[in-house]
């Protein structure tokens, strides 16, 4: 079974993205609506333990970059997924550099948030 953390400030929008992953793809969802508490728990995973990070990108505290950042400095290789509604040429170009396997912009589709979560923790 499949385990994600999803890091997402706006309420609503991370009940839509948990409830989707759980009840489309049967995933464990570890949801964050604080990116400071996301990191604590991110910093206590290994790869075993979770499969997957999606996280938004502008975010108070951190941001999404600055998750990704966190945990290749700690050496958690866990695919990761940005959510962003808007998709800066800079944003992307830097999350490319660091490794970030997919974006999803705003408004979400729960249908390609689902089916990308399902093919980026396939390899």
């Amino acid at each position: 079974m499949l385990s994600i953390a999803v890091i997402e400030d706006d309420l609503v929008t991370l009940d839509l993205i948990t409830d989707a992953l759980e009840n489309r793809i049967g995933a464990t969802v570890y949801p964050f609506s604080r990116s400071k508490i996301a990191r604590d728990f991110l910093l206590q995973q290994t790869p075993d333990s979770l499969h997957l990070i999606i996280s938004d990108q502008v975010m108070p505290e951190y941001d999404g970059l600055s998750l990704l950042k966190t945990c290749h400095a700690a050496r958690l290789q866990i695919p990761f997924l940005l959510i962003t509604a808007d998709p800066n040429k800079n944003v992307v170009m830097e999350a490319r550099k660091l490794g970030v396997n997919g974006f999803l912009a705003k408004p979400l589709n729960m249908e390609e948030l689902t089916s990308k979560a399902v093919e980026v923790t396939n390899g």
